[in-house]
């Protein structure tokens, strides 16, 4: 096959593509079904869960896993990422992640409390592999579009992605609401986590047939250079000291990306156990709706994002988010009904879909002229990693101590000084 041109729309859409595979995971998996699928095991809300020799509260659980496997991202991408630059074949990584994913997420179908480490497992499996696959193909973004190209493809990933998504959790929806038990709901939930993990796995081969392989440099790899990508990472670092809008930027973004996706990631166990539901099913329906209204509004927060910076530039635009996301946070710590949860959805479906295409493509775009690409976008992760691993924690342990509305709440801080920091960082580079 012929290698395709930088910038080609079938290269664009090709890496595009991938956010329509991998987006199921993130829907259905860290953001409705195996949310609510997970609460159900239990008999009570305030029951405990047993693992790793503590006694823990349910969602506690979870975010100490879910941090944990951020910690895991954060410490094997500079690893991998050194590796594959030194090689030239970041696909074969990429393809790596993707595979573990979806396998992780097939597995979740003999999830159970009595075997919860084994199930724990493969819950791990899908995060690592859904985040670890980013790495690389986040990286390929300055490789395959020029810059002018970079915030409309990014978006249009996105928004791809999460009509994808919502297709499939339709289908996933029809197939759980098709029982009348709670046995057989939660039996067509179990199904639904094999429909992501094929769907993962199937819809990124088109991805993987027209993404370019990578410079090949004719290397093996060595234990010499398994740790090529921290010394890699050091030398981002000692670059970004020069490169003070870069330098800045990643400053604002570290701190307002770990309340943004930590909230993203709790949103569903938020709504699960602090929203007064009438009833079990109007709480399966309202939580699934919720998400659909979020992926909905997501694909058309992303283009408006993407006008706004088109007119008022990326920082500007970054900062008015980070507004919305502030309020938010206040918002949730009163709401109580699940109309206030709707009204919720909507606008965290806004500024979702904005934050992220917009925070990924601004990253790109600020870049130096440079063939590293791998490199720098490494640093972008492990700074998003560690982010996320620290929020998690402090969202675990305030849950823990106080309540997931307190929680919520403290996440507050890290929007005001994300907003504080986008305003240090300048027009021009």
């Amino acid at each position: 096959m012929a290698v395709l041109e930088k910038g080609s729309k079938k290269l664009l859409h090709a890496w595009a593509f991938y956010d329509w595979a991998n987006s199921v995971y993130t829907l259905t998996i860290a953001s409705s079904l195996f949310p609510i699928f997970y609460s159900s095991l239990f008999e009570t809300k305030d029951q405990l869960v047993s693992a790793f020799g503590f006694e823990m509260k349910q969602t506690v659980l979870i975010s100490i896993v879910t941090a944990f496997t951020f910690l895991v991202v954060a410490f094997l991408s500079p690893i991998l990422s050194g590796i594959a630059d030194y090689v030239g074949n970041k696909k074969n990584f990429m393809k790596f992640f993707c595979y573990m994913g979806g396998l992780g997420c097939i597995g979740l179908y003999f999830f159970n409390l009595n075997c919860i480490h084994t199930s724990v497992l493969f819950y791990f499996m899908g995060l690592l592999g859904y985040w670890g696959s980013l790495v690389f193909y986040n990286s390929y973004l300055p490789d395959i579009a020029f810059p002018e190209q970079q915030d409309s493809i990014s978006a249009k990933g996105f928004s791809w992605g999460y009509v994808g998504s919502v297709i499939l959790l339709i289908v996933n929806l029809a197939m759980v609401m098709s029982q009348t038990d709670g046995a057989g709901k939660m039996q067509m939930m179990k199904y639904s986590f094999v429909t992501v993990g094929v769907w993962w796995i199937l819809f990124s081969q088109y991805t993987f047939y027209f993404l370019p392989k990578g410079s090949s440099k004719g290397h093996k790899v060595t234990k010499d250079v398994v740790f090529n990508g921290f010394k890699e990472l050091q030398l981002v670092w000692q670059q970004l000291k020069t490169n003070k809008r870069l330098k800045r930027y990643l400053n604002a973004f570290f701190v307002f990306s770990m309340a943004v996706q930590t909230i993203m990631l709790m949103a569903v166990y938020f709504g699960e156990k602090e929203i007064a539901w009438t009833n079990n099913d109007e709480k399966t329906q309202g939580l699934i709706v919720s998400i659909l209204v979020i992926q909905l509004v997501a694909v058309g927060g992303a283009i408006i994002t993407s006008r706004m910076s088109e007119k008022y530039g990326n920082i500007k635009t970054l900062i008015v988010i980070n507004v919305i996301w502030m309020a938010l946070c206040f918002y949730a710590f009163f709401m109580k009904t699940p109309m206030q949860f709707y009204i919720a959805a909507v606008i965290v479906g806004f500024v979702m879909g904005g934050v992220q295409s917009l925070a990924r493509s601004t990253y790109s775009k600020f870049l130096p002229e440079t063939d590293d690409t791998t490199s720098y976008f490494s640093f972008y992760d492990v700074a998003e990693k560690i982010g996320i691993v620290i929020g998690m924690t402090i969202f675990a342990i305030v849950d823990q101590i106080e309540s997931m509305r307190s929680a919520i709440l403290f996440l507050f801080v890290f929007f005001l000084v994300g907003i504080v920091l986008l305003f240090k960082v300048p027009e021009e580079a």
